[in-house]
């Protein structure tokens, strides 16, 4: 019986390792049909995103799909961005070791532990208290991410002299609460949603406002808030 039972121990080890994602190599597919021929192409990045476990950032029962290129549900009606679209943000915002970086929609913290591969500091503001909780499970042990808990439009109130402005998703506007809070000429990346389309865009901020440019049709979340207040129609 003992011989019998190890036996059949055995073979539901074996087995459940046949099953059991693999997630490294899953990372590897990732960089090298998703990412790199998408644009995203500065090494740092490449390497970070090649670094960090996407799957500890999604549900359980959702990280065998972790590493698809496409958004993922987290819960409380907001996704995890589709990975090209945060790689070619990250890749846009030209990165330095030095910067501070405001990231708008943290959601689960993804975003938030490539950044900290990157740069000196990051403010990570997310709204959903479900995903604040989340996050903070699943950034436990990295350093140099300071989460946010508040309205995604009001950014991290009481902080400054930001270098880098990452929204990790899709917004009609740019609220000036967010200008405020930026190092002048403070690079920007985001993504837009014009009448139906989605692009991501890039530029700078400069007296308070916001000069973008789009720079890529991209698929990508759209954030909740954001959206351009209604003109007045008689």
């Amino acid at each position: 019986m003992i011989a019998d039972s190890s036996a059949a121990t055995l073979h539901r080890d074996l087995s459940d390792s046949r099953l059991a994602p693999d997630f490294h190599t899953m990372r590897l597919a990732m960089v090298s049909s998703q990412l790199r021929p998408n644009a995203v192409n500065d090494p740092r990045v490449v390497a970070a995103m090649a670094t960090v476990p996407r799957e500890r950032f999604v549900p359980a029962d959702a990280r065998s799909l972790a590493y698809r290129d496409a958004a993922l549900p987290l819960g409380d009606a907001r996704w995890l961005n589709v990975p090209t679209a945060t790689g070619k943000l990250l890749t846009q915002a030209y990165l330095r070791p030095t910067d501070r970086v405001l990231l708008i929609g943290a959601a689960s913290g993804y975003t938030a532990a490539v950044l900290a591969e990157l740069v000196a500091e990051v403010t990570a503001v997310e709204s959903s208290p479900v995903l604040v909780e989340m996050a903070r499970a699943a950034l436990r042990g990295t350093s140099r991410v300071a989460l946010v808990e508040g309205p995604l439009t009001e950014g991290a109130p009481g902080t400054t002299g930001h270098d880098v402005l990452l929204v990790d998703g899709a917004v009609e506007e740019l609220p000036s609460a967010l200008a405020g809070q930026l190092a002048p000429e403070a690079r920007v990346v985001t993504g837009l949603c014009e009448q139906g389309v989605l692009r991501l865009a890039s530029g700078r901020c400069v007296g308070g406002r916001f000069g973008l440019q789009p720079f890529a049709d991209q698929d990508c979340v759209v954030l909740p808030g954001f959206s351009r207040p209604s003109g007045f129609r008689f």
